[in-house]
């Protein structure tokens, strides 16, 4: 299963990258719980998508530098390139644990430090 949730890690994360934040979230659970460590927890679907409306104006540019799997968690690693307000480009380094349940995204738990 753990090859399985990697792909549609890797899909649903290419989707984003196109600007369809819908077709991301169609990999999601309803109930699915985003927590940004030392920042703010998301829970459902719809607040999630409230999300990225502010955050991915322009869709973020992702280079995954390692993807880990085991049972029904995946392990993302890498750079991630967003725009502030000002449309002005920010690179930070993240990593993101993903649950997956029944095939889904359910959770994530995001460790993101913009890089100085």
């Amino acid at each position: 299963m753990s090859d399985k949730n990697k792909e549609t890690l890797l899909q649903a994360n290419a989707l984003i990258a196109a600007g369809d934040n819908e077709g991301f979230l169609s990999f999601c659970t309803e109930d699915t719980q985003w927590n940004f460590v030392g920042d703010q927890v998301l829970s459902g679907k719809e607040a999630v998508r409230q999300w990225m409306r502010e955050n991915y104006i322009d869709p973020p540019e992702f280079k995954v530098e390692h993807l880990i799997s085991e049972g029904d968690f995946v392990t993302a690693v890498g750079k991630i390139t967003t725009k502030d307000k000002d449309g002005k480009p920010v690179q930070s380094s993240y990593c993101d644990v993903w649950h997956f349940r029944e095939g889904e995204m359910a959770g994530l738990q995001a460790f993101v430090i913009e890089d100085k």
